[in-house]
């Protein structure tokens, strides 16, 4: 699947959004839980992050062209990254919300009622969740998983909200509603952070991850009984792509056909190893040892 195929994801993610908003919104109405007030605030998060989420994935499927040799991949990280800012700052507002409500305390009403549309959101956004973690994951796209992360995380926090306001609803404590408010804000500045920080790495070009670095050595270690050495081995992931270079040592007897074959071999076991992956191979004669000097990052 194509990054753009991956865009009517990113239009789940907005229906979604916009449903549970109204749906949450209502229920804060019915109720005037301060809680699920901090519960429908973080669905526009969710909106602007799955609007970002649409620009960005269009962006990302442009092909590569003069001045984006390796094509706009990165473009996801910003996505992402855009996404952690918006729950940091749904959180401070909710924050403030229930600072405010624990100053001034205000009776529940309706919460029956209110509590029921507020289940009925947060199914919606199980299963658009559930969606987008399976297609981020499938396709390698960390707009995608970040999406669905942060609406299950989302998720989760509806299920303590519902069960809080009924505790408040039946025990009658009214400082119960403020408090849960303070403890979504907790839950998602940690989800925030998290996005911001993969975004960064992303843009850092970090290498790939420790898995799936001993999946490339493992594919090479194959192929060392045959007289074959590899060093210079640099890695990166840039969006959905993942990009490998390296230099292959093969003896210097061998014909450029010969080695020309096999290095395309080694390419496509990687590629099957390592999904997504664009690789990049020098080749070397064994003998000679300016072939060994170039191992600067080994």
């Amino acid at each position: 699947m194509t990054t753009r195929n991956l865009q009517r994801y990113a239009w789940l993610s907005i229906a979604a959004a916009i449903t549970t908003i109204i749906l949450k919104g209502v229920a804060w109405w019915l109720t005037g839980s301060v809680g699920l007030l901090s519960d429908a605030m973080e669905s526009f998060v969710n909106l602007a992050g799955a609007m970002m989420a649409l620009a960005m994935l269009a962006l990302a499927a442009a092909p590569a062209d003069d001045k984006h040799a390796y094509g706009h991949g990165k473009a996801e990280y910003f996505s992402s990254a855009f996404e952690g800012f918006l729950i940091l700052l749904a959180a401070a507002g909710i924050a403030y919300t229930a600072i405010d409500r624990f100053l001034h305390p205000q009776p529940l009403s309706d919460v029956g009622i209110g509590l029921l549309v507020s289940v009925v959101a947060s199914l919606i956004n199980w299963f658009a969740a559930r969606e987008l973690l399976k297609a981020g994951r499938a396709h390698n796209s960390i707009t995608l998983e970040a999406d669905a992360k942060h609406l299950m995380t989302d998720v989760w926090t509806s299920v303590g909200v519902i069960i809080a306001v009924g505790l408040v609803w039946v025990s009658g404590w009214l400082w119960l509603d403020p408090l849960i408010a303070l403890l979504v804000a907790v839950n998602i500045v940690w989800t925030g952070w998290e996005l911001m920080h993969r975004s960064a790495s992303g843009l850092m070009d970090e290498a790939l991850s420790k898995e799936q670095l001993e999946t490339i050595d493992s594919v090479l270690g194959k192929y060392r009984p045959q007289g074959l050495e590899f060093h210079a081995l640099r890695t990166r992931q840039a969006g959905r792509l993942a990009f490998i270079s390296m230099h292959v040592l093969v003896p210097g007897v061998w014909t450029v056909q010969q080695s020309h074959d096999l290095v395309e071999q080694i390419e496509s076991d990687i590629r099957k190893a390592v999904p997504f992956s664009h690789l990049t191979t020098h080749l070397e004669p064994i003998e000679d040892p300016l072939s060994h000097s170039d191992q600067a990052l080994e």
